[in-house]
């Protein structure tokens, strides 16, 4: 199954595509793990993102949308985390997966209010130390999402393909809300598009 996640930074995206992950055995596609660990690495995609993701902006689409294709391509099923973030990303992976055939299943959107994600993020950033997740940065994200990221909501909706998961119950609780959605989506005919 081609399972995309779209929500806020801190809606539970990357807990919940773990776990989907790993109950229906897909690999789990996360463009942040992905970008971080070019970074500590000093690869030269790292070394490309580092300074952008430090101020919590975007990482050019052309960058992003190569990252993805490499990951999909040879890929039976996925769990898609992190990407895309602008409109111009979505147009693009539904093109690019319109060309490998392997259109969505379905696209989750985990919804919890700024000041839970905000809250969830400086949690985080003081456990993990991650740059990213300082005060002014996390400001800067949650900024971003609602004027760039946002709009692909809408995208989806329209698509038919969305489908809304409350994400401020425990990690359980979202879980079961996905896992009934999935259950829905398989029983349902294959979708020809993206």
């Amino acid at each position: 199954m081609n399972i995309l996640l779209l929500g806020i930074q801190g809606s539970g995206k990357g807990t919940q595509a773990k776990r989907i992950a790993a109950e229906y055995d897909s690999p789990h596609v996360a463009t942040g793990e992905i970008l971080r660990k070019a970074i500590e690495e000093g690869t030269p995609l790292g070394k490309q993102v580092v300074d952008i993701l430090a101020r919590g902006e975007l990482v050019p689409d052309a960058t992003m949308i190569e990252l993805i294709r490499e990951r999909l391509t040879d890929s039976d099923g996925f769990v898609l985390d992190g990407f895309p973030r602008t409109m111009g990303q979505a147009e693009a992976l539904d093109d690019m997966l319109a060309e490998i055939t392997r259109p969505l299943d379905v696209v989750f959107v985990l919804q919890v209010p700024d000041d839970v994600a905000r809250e969830r993020l400086a949690k985080r950033g003081l456990e993990e130390g991650r740059a990213d997740d300082t005060p002014t940065a996390i400001d800067t994200r949650i900024a971003t999402y609602h004027r760039e990221t946002e709009p692909i909501v809408e995208h989806y909706r329209a698509r038919g393909s969305l489908v809304p998961i409350p994400g401020t119950g425990t990690v359980e609780e979202v879980f079961r809300q996905v896992q009934d959605a999935l259950e829905q989506v398989a029983s349902r005919p294959a979708r020809t598009g993206a």
